[in-house]
């Protein structure tokens, strides 16, 4: 497909989403990324049940002619990266080397900083519990009319996000064959 075109990369993903569409209870797909993940089942082991799915999506690969880097396959691994996320058994937690950048970011001094900042800990915001919360003295900071003054507020708000992603809870998957509960949080100036 030509890149650059201003739809390439929806029509990409819906096409390879399409051909992959038989495979995606075991191989979920993101674009040019296929994520294969197995578990034993049936009295077989998850090694066996992992071969048997990468024979299933290489065979459909190989029928409908897509091909995959072997530089940048990642087989039988117990965790792996996605979206700046590592991916496990036990769950979802933050790309560590993500969280050591955020964690030695220095004092802010302006609104660039700021928002570069910030897009950065947005991103990883589910680790934190009622990040929305926390931030909202750095959000007044971004409103158009406000002043860059940077209080002890400001600096709490910033050193309780860096510490929320520095003690960062691995996320568990949900067992879809357990019943589960989800939990919302919401205020007058915040959710999550």
């Amino acid at each position: 497909m030509p890149q650059g075109l201003k739809n390439a990369p929806a029509t990409f993903n819906s096409c390879v989403t399409h051909l992959l569409r038989s495979v995606r209870d075991f191989a979920p797909s993101y674009f040019d990324d296929v994520f294969v993940h197995s578990r034993a089942v049936n009295g077989k082991t998850d090694v066996e049940v992992h071969k048997e799915h990468l024979r299933k999506l290489l065979g459909l690969m190989r029928k409908h002619k897509l091909y995959a880097n072997l530089k940048k396959c990642i087989v039988g691994a117990s965790e792996i990266p996605i979206l700046g996320c590592l991916v496990g058994k036990n769950g979802v937690r933050p790309d560590p080397e993500k969280v050591r950048v955020i964690s030695e970011w220095p004092t802010l001094s302006n609104v660039k900083e700021l928002r570069q900042f910030l897009g950065l800990a947005t991103y990883l915001c589910k680790y934190v519990e009622k990040y929305a919360g926390k931030i909202r003295p750095l959000s007044q900071l971004l409103k158009k009319e406000a002043e860059w003054k940077w209080i002890a507020e400001c600096q709490q708000a910033f050193d309780a996000v860096k510490q929320g992603l520095t003690e960062a809870p691995i996320l568990a998957v949900a067992d879809q064959d357990r019943p589960f509960h989800v939990v919302c949080d919401a205020s007058n100036f915040a959710i999550g």
